[in-house]
């Protein structure tokens, strides 16, 4: 159960939180949110897939891990498998808080609920004993406004992929080597014929927004759903 609070030098100063990976630290996912400002990271390690919630109109971006609910093929135990880890669980169990008018700085918030936060001494302390924040809260800090304007940004990003049409809907059946099949479905990913059929005219404005290299880098990362296959036979393969 989630318990927001904003981050208090006073009321959290022998605050803990574990660093290390777990499916019981929330580690245990098949995706997670990514944003158009860390793509060129993400590219390297995970497909970049889009989707589109039921009901909604507006498009998200995601890191994915697996295959289906609950599995992520880069945690092996308590080891994260892979050079990169996406924001948006880098910086759990923290969040940016604001007013609820939207206006107005951001806040460092965190969930005391999240399984993260350690109990007997475990994990990395936020506050020295004085209350100054640690590496750590400011190594989290920066992530956590990376993030924030990754997020912001996304709405324009999205918005000008709808305006040139270039999302289409994707969907992956793979047959493995164990002879069961899975299948990604509900997704899109951008339209490579379409991108490159665009104009000088489109593809300035594209590049004028700042769109344009994370359209790329979003493409880029279709190589790794081969490297997500085979991490899944490996992983049938180990039992």
């Amino acid at each position: 159960m989630t318990q927001h609070a904003t981050l208090d030098s006073h009321a959290h100063r022998e605050l803990r939180v574990r660093v290390d990976a777990g499916a019981d630290l929330g580690d245990a996912v098949m995706a997670t949110l990514t944003v158009p400002n860390e793509f060129r990271n993400v590219q390297g390690h995970f497909p970049i897939l889009f989707r589109r919630e039921m009901g909604q109109g507006d498009f998200t971006a995601l890191a994915m891990f697996g295959f289906e609910a609950g599995e992520n093929l880069f945690l092996d135990g308590d080891r994260w498998d892979a050079r990169y880890r996406p924001l948006s669980l880098a910086i759990q169990p923290f969040l940016i808080g604001r007013p609820a008018s939207g206006d107005g700085p951001g806040q460092v918030h965190i969930d005391l609920g999240h399984p993260r936060i350690a109990a007997d001494g475990e994990g990395v302390r936020l506050f020295d004993v004085d209350g100054v924040a640690t590496p750590y809260l400011d190594d989290i800090a920066g992530r956590l406004g990376d993030l924030d304007e990754g997020y912001r940004a996304s709405g324009a990003f999205f918005d000008a992929l709808c305006d040139f049409e270039l999302l289409e809907p994707f969907s992956l059946e793979v047959t493995l080597d164990d002879g069961s099949v899975h299948s990604l479905v509900g997704f899109h990913i951008i339209d490579e014929a379409k991108l490159q059929a665009l104009d000088a005219d489109a593809l300035g404005r594209l590049h004028a927004g700042g769109h344009l290299m994370p359209i790329f880098m979003a493409l880029a990362s279709l190589s790794q759903l081969s490297a997500l296959v085979a991490r899944k036979n490996c992983r049938l393969a180990s039992g």
